[in-house]
């Protein structure tokens, strides 16, 4: 709900009594515990507050809270909503103050900064990583993607506020939301479909990232004590005790569910033994629905209309308001039509192209709006048509309402390394520090050197640390030839693990030695490539390495349409960039038109994006690139405009 700032007035101060009444409100409504103060003094005097209450109260929305009304827009029609914010700091946050709790439609809300500091006040439920990922895109939690279930908490009923996290870190709650469904009373979650929860807020939006000292969002913990307690499931379990079969012929008690079944829950769950759902189902998982072709055309006639209200109000006092006739075809596109697009997703992004209307290219695009009488057009060249006028005070431009735009810098992919898509949305790729580290992992045969340095089999490495687990064993084998220090004597372990069939091999094995830089290159080789790009002040450890050598960022430069030249790039996604932010930028240092498209043979559901731009540009977009981090020796530019040798 929050992927745009909202209007946040000018905060007040909370009174004494205000800020009791809207804790004991959120206690009351949560359900939350209030610990017993045993050493009270008058037990009996019940509307005293006790010590343990002043606590509770103080946690949930803290003495120095301030308040605020706010406005913003919601749903596919971008309604208008408002409702209050709750701001303020936690103890051990420095006195930075952060929106705590959002009362929208007569329901408090906690955020994630609340969540991470009071354990247990939501029903907490959990789905995959990469679940996650997509909710912090704005997308809906499917009931396909719930997991550790059922049972599932009994307060996770219709209309319940509840918390998610990832099954990764299971302990830090990452998303709020509102049950569709009665959760807890599912039995089984496979093949199911439907939503589960309704995003409201989560770790990346502009909640998060509001700060009363224009900070930046503060990143979650890596574990909360507390949020691993089962005490939400214990009402559940306790429900399904009566098919618990106690005359099991071992002696042990075994559920009614056949073998069979369990295994599909413990898969489900991602336990060990079994794979974690893989990406393939992750459409199931959350709520990315395929736009409609009517949709498709109505965001095109929208975006034309919204295009022409824009030039309109930013040029009043030009005649043509800043529109020079006559408009080509591309013109019309990267002027009129493009910018005012409602791609704020990747999935959108990939359905919102003109090929995909019922027109199927701009030109017939362009005739449909003369029909409506919206414009006047002519036939040009024979194969384009160009606009001769617009008619700015026609009724559908008039009644036009403009509707929310996606950001610049929106990301307009999945993440990489498993970071949280939504951080990556309020901040440019302008000026980021990339590094691209190359990793190993020892192959299976070569285990048996790794386990005699105790080092972890399957564990990733970069080249120089390999090579020092091999000094290592060589060194505890003493398998340094004392003739000559350059030499190691092979001994069966290194035959087995690191020399094949090959001439040079059978040439060492039989002289019973071999180089040491030789072996070295042996053990490099005995490994499987993984890479992985880090960010700024990203660290290894917060990464997750992918399989495979370290991808490259594709120019291509190429002949379109007789003598014209098209240069596009693709890849920027797995370097942090979004591609229309990119595009943009080569429009104007370019002087021509760009476009974003999805890259041909890449998935829908995780669409690759290609930028195309107008002319021979592969040293602007190297130039671009340079600024976002990108070293050139990743650029791989292939110019297919010179044609064959001969």
């Amino acid at each position: 709900m929050f992927k745009k700032r909202p209007n946040i007035k000018p905060l007040s101060p909370l009174k004494s009594s205000d800020r009791r009444r809207t804790a004991d409100q959120i206690i009351s409504e949560f359900g939350i515990e209030v610990p017993v103060d045993e050493s009270s003094d008058n037990p009996e005097n019940k509307t005293a507050p006790t010590p343990a209450l002043t606590a509770l109260r103080k946690s949930l929305l803290p003495e120095n809270a301030l308040s605020a009304r706010f406005t913003t827009t919601a749903g596919p029609d971008l309604k208008q909503v408002s409702g209050t914010v709750y701001v303020g700091s936690h103890e051990g946050t420095n006195n930075e103050s952060r929106i705590l709790w959002v009362k929208y439609n007569d329901k408090m809300y906690p955020t994630v900064y609340t969540l991470w500091h009071n354990p247990r006040i939501l029903p907490l439920l959990y789905t995959p990583q990469f679940v996650v990922e997509k909710l912090q895109g704005g997308a809906d939690l499917m009931t396909p993607g719930l997991q550790r279930g059922p049972p599932f908490p009994v307060r996770a009923t219709k209309g319940a506020i509840v918390a998610v996290a990832s099954l990764e870190s299971p302990t830090v709650p990452m998303a709020v939301g509102t049950c569709e469904i009665d959760v807890s009373s599912l039995d089984n979650v496979q093949g199911m479909k439907g939503h589960a929860v309704s995003t409201f807020h989560w770790a990346g939006d502009e909640l998060w990232a509001w700060s009363s000292e224009s900070k930046s969002g503060i990143n979650p913990p890596q574990h909360i004590e507390g949020w691993n307690d089962a005490k939400d499931q214990v009402g559940a379990l306790a429900s399904q005790t009566e098919t618990l079969n106690l005359e099991n012929e071992d002696g042990g008690i075994t559920l009614d569910n056949s073998p069979a079944e369990r295994s599909d829950a413990e898969k489900a769950q991602g336990l060990e033994g079994e794979d974690p759902p893989s990406l393939k189902d992750s459409a199931e998982m959350v709520d990315e629905q395929e736009l409609s072709q009517k949709e498709i055309d109505d965001a095109f006639r929208n975006a034309f209309l919204f295009g022409v209200r824009y030039h309109m109000e930013h040029h009043r006092n030009h005649p043509s308001h800043g529109l020079e006739f006559p408009l080509s075809q591309s013109k019309v596109m990267s002027l009129l039509v493009q910018p005012f697009l409602p791609t704020y997703t990747a999935s959108r992004t990939a359905s919102l192209q003109i090929k995909k209307t019922s027109w199927k290219n701009i030109r017939k695009f362009i005739k449909y709006l003369d029909k409506q009488k919206i414009i006047k057009s002519k036939d040009q060249n024979g194969n384009e048509v160009v606009i001769l006028d617009i008619d700015f005070k026609d009724r559908q431009v008039e009644a036009f309402v403009p509707y929310r735009l996606p950001k610049k810098d929106d990301p307009t992919s999945s993440t990489v390394n498993g970071k949280p898509a939504a951080p990556l949305a309020a901040e440019s790729s302008v000026g980021q520090k990339l590094k691209v580290l190359s990793l190993l992992r020892p192959k299976e045969k070569a285990a048996p050197i790794l386990v005699a340095t105790k080092s972890d089999p399957r564990g990733l490495y970069t080249p120089s640390e390999l090579k020092q687990i091999l000094t290592t064993y060589i060194e505890a084998e003493n398998l340094v030839s004392p003739k000559n220090k350059r030499l190691i004597n092979i001994n069966p372990q290194l035959a087995d693990a690191l020399l094949g069939s090959s001439a040079a091999d059978n040439a060492a094995l039989a002289s019973g030695s071999i180089a040491r830089d030789a072996l070295a290159e042996r053990m490099v080789a005995a490994s499987s490539p993984f890479h992985t790009i880090l960010r700024n002040d990203a660290r290894i450890s917060e990464s997750k390495p992918k399989a495979g050598a370290p991808p490259k960022v594709h120019i291509t430069m190429e002949k379109r349409s007789g003598s014209k030249t098209v240069t596009r790039v693709s890849g920027l996604e797995v370097y942090y960039i979004a591609p229309q932010p990119l595009a943009d930028e080569l429009k104007k240092t370019c002087a021509g038109s760009t476009s974003v498209d999805q890259l041909q043979g890449s998935s829908p559901k995780n669409p690759v994006m290609e930028v195309m731009v107008q002319g021979p540009q592969s040293d602007a977009i190297i130039k671009a690139l340079e600024k976002r981090g990108v070293n050139r020796n990743w650029v791989e530019v292939l110019d297919k405009t010179k044609g064959k040798k001969k």
